[in-house]
């Protein structure tokens, strides 16, 4: 059984860090180790983020939801994982979906004060925290292109990278196959055949109302393969 420290040390934003900085960190922030029971709210979409959250052991549901319902993303984060680490600064500092416990689920959180002191005290959490920043406004970039001259496949592909984080399984997509159509602006004759060929593929099944993501990976080297996305493959 892998000790407290061992855990830490595999969290993303500690990756690199010795057992014996992790053990300074420890002694002079506050950690708190919190228990959650299987489908028990971790957080809500929309409260504020105040502290760095990191699954421990278990695993989580993560779901976004936009403003009128008709389209969600879900996908499973397994420890040791963060949620939603490019909310806790910025602008927008709220939780964008609800994540619940699959499983009976360990929670590390660490508020935002204690984690500013953290990133300050050496700079290899600091690069850490810096890196998963950059993949993501990298990859948002790369992938807008993708939208105005790439396929369909591509168009999905974005939507699922933007949406998730990495490392992610059990990607669902839920939407009305005439929205979707809406959404990228191709008739329903032409979206049918690429969710055909993205299946016939591998890479997803679905079914009138939702899309199922068999490879998050996969999914990212379909849009690497024409926008040139690379950082995120070293973080999954």
């Amino acid at each position: 059984m892998k000790s407290m420290f061992e855990i830490l040390m595999e969290l993303p934003l500690f990756r690199g860090v010795s057992r014996e900085r992790i053990a300074r960190t420890a002694g002079e922030a506050k950690f708190h180790f919190l228990k959650y029971p299987e489908r028990e709210t971790i957080v809500s979409a929309g409260t504020p983020c105040r502290h760095i959250t990191f699954v421990i052991s278990g695993s989580v549901r993560s779901t976004i939801v936009n403003a009128n319902g008709r389209f969600s993303v879900a996908q499973t984060l397994k420890a040791p994982a963060v949620i939603s680490p490019d909310f806790l600064f910025g602008r927008a500092t709220e939780f964008p979906g609800t994540v619940t416990a699959l499983e009976p689920t360990g929670i590390l959180q660490i508020s935002k004060a204690d984690y500013m002191k953290i990133l300050y005290s050496d700079e290899v959490f600091m690069f850490n925290f810096l890196n998963t920043l950059s993949v993501n406004a990298q990859k948002s970039i790369k992938g807008i292109m993708s939208l105005t001259n790439g396929g369909i496949d591509e168009r999905i592909a974005f939507w699922i990278i933007a949406l998730t984080q990495p490392g992610s399984t059990d990607i669902c997509l839920s939407c009305r196959r005439r929205d979707l159509c809406s959404l990228f602006g191709v008739q329903r004759s032409v979206f049918d055949a690429a969710l055909e060929k993205m299946r016939d593929d591998g890479l997803i099944e679905f079914t009138k109302t939702e899309l199922f993501i068999k490879n998050r990976r996969e999914m990212l080297r379909l849009l690497e393969s024409n926008t040139e996305v690379h950082s995120e493959n070293d973080e999954e």
